[in-house]
């Protein structure tokens, strides 16, 4: 595959169609924060209380067949909210018939945490969460919800900015991908679908229209809550500018023919300013490697103008206090191969077994991502984001990342300062949806 930096994330184009070759769009990119249930003393600047209970829901796929039952946290896809250096006082309830395991992205570090703590059913847990890196977030429970009684959905999570940002509307678009039968079952992640078909949804729905006045500033949280498919997501016609991904504000930069890429469980904060043709409608288009279709629209109102003019180039968002270098000259190397007998079943994982590496606070590491794999495999790490260096490690692209697709045969490097100490764990899978999670852990000490 060749490599898609991100100044150009986008798609070729050979006609007015909407038509990315499936290798073009196995790029990931993101930041990551992780949570689990082992309480933590922490201040903050102020108290947010959170009640989240696992449990299962049910979703409408298909029009006149039965909803399908599907595991939620909380009120998914309703977003959670707060405020960047809050802390959440989080009440968590399983009422699932089996444990499930909590992996939060986006919210920064969080004090004395093991890789994977679990829920048992019918269990209750507290614990104090430190709230701090703003952007948008998400609490994935799918950890072990392989072959599992029904899918899980992703919970997003939005930590607002202590500063203001300047748009007129902020919103949350969460992509889902589901395997149905032919009565309407929703099957989970893990197995065989057989001749199951492929629904995507927005928001918990078949389609999201965004209706908006000429010359208001939008800001989209595009949110990759798929099982294992990596897809693009296309605004049809409109400048749209990226300004964070996964949470991690980037170097703004346009998207070229307005086109994102996200992996499982990436997210993508874009600007977009809606252009002065009231009355116009622009498509939202969803590619995942085969084909390319509507998922929505873009609906520009027959109103007035928000503003006789556009605004100006939004300026960066306020850093979450990432490093801007790493020393790589002094870095702790490490090859890591994404398969092998090492990479273990999140339900028979235990930090028993040696770790993938160790390395002591506050010294970079760098890690040789290698995919041996026939399929495309997704990188996540969890407690600290990451760049993607260059090939000849002479730098670095300029966003922080906690998710990377690498084709097959692949071989890319990655590199982070563990400011951290403690147990975190490391997620592989294939895009197929069928390839089991398997997990690792690191430790900084």
């Amino acid at each position: 595959m060749v490599h898609i930096p991100l100044s150009q994330q986008c798609f070729p184009m050979t006609d007015s169609s909407f038509r990315p070759h499936r290798r073009a769009i196995l790029t990931g990119l993101g930041a990551s924060g992780v949570a689990t249930l082992l309480p933590a003393s922490v201040q903050a600047a102020e108290s947010s209380p959170l009640a989240l209970t696992a449990k299962t829901s049910i979703i409408a796929l298909r029009p006149g067949q039965p909803a399908s039952p599907a595991w939620i946290m909380g009120a998914s896809p309703a977003p959670v909210r707060v405020r960047r250096g809050a802390r959440l006082d989080t009440a968590l309830a399983n009422e699932l018939p089996a444990p499930v395991a909590f992996s939060w992205r986006g919210l920064g570090r969080i004090p004395d945490m093991e890789p994977l703590a679990t829920l048992a059913t019918g269990a209750r847990a507290r614990f104090a969460m430190p709230v701090s890196w703003a952007g948008t977030g998400l609490c994935d429970i799918g950890l072990l919800a392989d072959g599992a009684a029904a899918p899980a959905r992703p919970l997003p999570l939005v930590v607002d900015e202590s500063e203001p940002v300047n748009v007129d509307l902020d919103e949350v678009f969460l992509v889902e991908d589901w395997r149905v039968t032919a009565v309407g079952t929703a099957l989970p992640p893990g197995i065989d679908p057989k001749d199951a078909a492929t629904i995507f949804t927005v928001n918990g729905t078949d389609r999201a229209d965004l209706t908006v006045r000429s010359q208001q500033r939008i800001r989209l949280r595009i949110i990759n809550g798929c099982q294992r498919t990596v897809i693009a997501i296309k605004i049809a016609d409109v400048d749209v500018r990226v300004m964070a991904i996964d949470g991690q504000p980037a170097e703004p930069f346009p998207a070229r023919n307005g086109a994102v890429v996200l992996p499982p469980g990436g997210r993508t904060d874009v600007f977009i300013d809606a252009p002065p043709t009231p009355g116009a409608t622009k498509a939202i288009l969803l590619h995942d490697g085969t084909a390319a279709r509507s998922v929505g629209s873009l609906i520009i109102a027959s109103e007035p103008p928000a503003r006789p003019a556009p605004l100006p180039p939004a300026p960066p968002l306020p850093s979450n206090g990432l490093p801007d270098r790493l020393d790589l000259k002094s870095a702790v190397r490490i090859e890591l191969p994404l398969d092998g007998a090492d990479w273990v079943s999140p339900r028979t994982f235990s930090t028993s077994s040696p770790p993938a590496f160790q390395a002591k606070p506050g010294r970079t590491v760098v890690l040789a991502l290698t995919n041996r794999a026939a399929i495309a495999t997704v990188f996540h790490l969890q407690g600290h984001c990451f760049r993607l260096l260059d090939r000849l490690d002479d730098g670095w692209k300029p966003y922080w990342l906690d998710t990377l697709a690498l084709e097959p045969g692949q071989t890319q490097r990655v590199a982070f300062t563990g400011d951290t100490a403690g147990r975190f764990l490391i997620e592989s899978m294939a895009t197929d949806w069928a390839a089991p999670r398997r997990v690792r852990w690191y430790e900084l000490r």
